[in-house]
């Protein structure tokens, strides 16, 4: 109650205001992530107390993650990794006219997400922290591998398709040099690539100017001009309701223990919650051509990922995700040091902290649902000249990563690389998970074997690898089974 009474000081709730409006504005600017403004926030919050600061820098991070549904649902350029499963069946909505109940259904499902995470926080943190702590580079490993490996059997249509989209994106991750050797891999001689590629690079490549790439291509010469219609009722259906409560109940889980994870979490927990709905849903087909569920779920996971993100932060000391590891840097510039001690060395600070997320929710609730009319304007603009600014858009948001000119090169090679997977059908979804996690798949590996001497034992000596690698290629030959048997229907595509 003590923290909760210092989050609702007046101080504190213009910072988490604040928060709130410059994390929205942050996701929806693809380039500039919650990590870089957190960071940016630092110099700002000497002139405040460490409350105000911490309560401004966590209501960033929230707000990031419902801004980038903005920017997925529609121009489907999203502005993180973690935007990118909303994007793909948020747009399908946009184009069938149906960009509000999306971006309601979104916001909503990120509010639920984004509170429930909050109250795990409170109730389960140092238990879930201490679970938590038996991850080591073999169970990093095998959970990556699961989550390869389940949305290669469900995001896409083609098995074959979603390997070599896998094998895309596990090839442009690993260009750069090697954290090991020092020695320079796949760079063809450029120094630019010498610090790998930018995921938010590629992902605007491929969504962004990929989309447009692929709207000039199949646009007929002489074809009339059109604009992406909104049809019905901007806020949701009680059906839509009903058909989005279980998604969201299974993203915020998901999102949750995902969260919990260093690395990727956000991303982790929004591909698998997709994956998870579309293996649930009575029609699967319907994901990837504008399925409410997909987004519901997607959303709803990378927002309650947030809470999760938090727990190993403050219960261990240890950052589970870029921004985290942020906060972690302010929290020790306050001179606070996060760790099973804080608690109940700091109580106020830490329950004013999590007191203060739910506030952020509600304020990101309350900013989000009332600007959807205005936000569906945007469907307004003719495609002639929406593609156009889409274009712009996306080179600038390159071009703000690094300041260089030699990303808006790389941007136009990934959307050249997009127009290419599109007309193949090869899955873009896939190649960015595979992009985000090649890496870290790497260095766990790398580490697993330096660890076993070689040896690739511990993989089902340990009981979470063992039970994760059971279930993921379980599913695999489930999968491959059920296509092979319902060719003859055509219910199903073949396995090629």
């Amino acid at each position: 109650m003590q923290g909760l009474s210092t989050a609702t000081l007046p101080s504190n709730l213009l910072a988490a205001l604040i928060g709130a409006l410059l994390g929205t504005i942050v996701g929806i600017l693809p380039g500039l992530g919650p990590s870089t403004t957190v960071a940016l926030l630092i110099p700002v919050t000497f002139s405040v107390s460490p409350e105000s600061g911490l309560i401004m820098m966590t209501a960033v991070y929230c707000g990031a993650m419902y801004g980038g549904s903005l920017t997925s649902i529609l121009l489907k350029v999203p502005g993180e990794a973690s935007s990118v499963m909303t994007a793909i069946d948020g747009y399908e909505l946009a184009k069938k006219g149906k960009a509000g109940p999306a971006l309601a259904i979104s916001a909503i499902g990120s509010f639920i997400g984004g509170t429930f995470s909050v109250i795990l926080l409170m109730i389960i943190a140092i238990p879930l922290s201490k679970f938590a702590l038996k991850f080591g580079p073999t169970e990093y490993m095998a959970i990556m591998l699961f989550a390869l490996i389940l949305s290669v059997t469900l995001i896409g249509n083609s098995i074959i398709k979603g390997v070599l989209s896998l094998a895309l994106g596990i090839g442009v991750a690993v260009i750069g040099t090697d954290l090991q050797s020092g020695v320079t891999r796949n760079t063809l001689g450029i120094a630019h690539l010498t610090d790998g590629i930018d995921v938010i690079v590629a992902i605007i490549g491929v969504f962004g100017i990929g989309e447009v790439l692929h709207f000039l291509a199949t646009r007929k010469q002489g074809q009339s001009d059109k604009r992406l219609s909104i049809t019905g009722k901007l806020m949701p259906s009680k059906q839509d309701f009903k058909h989005t409560a279980a998604p969201i109940g299974r993203g915020s889980i998901i999102g949750f223990l995902s969260g919990l994870l260093p690395g990727s979490g956000s991303t982790l927990g929004s591909f698998i919650a997709y994956s998870v709905e579309k293996r649930f849903s009575k029609k699967p087909e319907t994901f990837g051509k504008g399925a409410l569920e997909g987004v519901a779920s997607a959303e709803t996971a990378n927002n309650s990922a947030t809470g999760g993100a938090l727990v190993p932060l403050l219960t261990l000391g240890i950052p589970g995700s870029g921004t985290t590891a942020v906060l972690l840097g302010a929290l020790m510039m306050y001179g606070i040091q996060p760790g099973p001690q804080l608690m109940t060395e700091q109580p106020v600070l830490v329950w004013a902290v999590i007191a203060s997320l739910y506030i952020s929710n509600i304020v990101l609730l309350i900013l989000n649902l009332p600007m959807i009319r205005f936000f569906v304007k945007i469907l307004d603009i003719p495609t002639r000249v929406l593609m156009p600014l889409i274009l712009v858009f996306a080179l600038i948001g390159a071009f703000s990563i690094n300041n260089s000119i030699n990303d808006i090169w790389l941007v136009l090679i990934f959307g050249l690389l997009g127009l290419f997977m599109r007309v193949v059908g090869l899955s873009p979804a896939i190649f960015i998970l595979a992009l985000v996690l090649g890496d870290q798949m790497e260095q766990s590996l790398r580490q697993s074997l330096i660890i076993s001497k070689g040896s690739l034992i511990q993989f089902v000596t340990s009981p979470i690898s063992l039970t994760l690698l059971i279930i993921a290629f379980g599913l695999l030959a489930y999968d491959v089974i059920k296509r092979f048997k319902s060719q003859s229907t055509g219910e199903y595509k073949s396995i090629e």
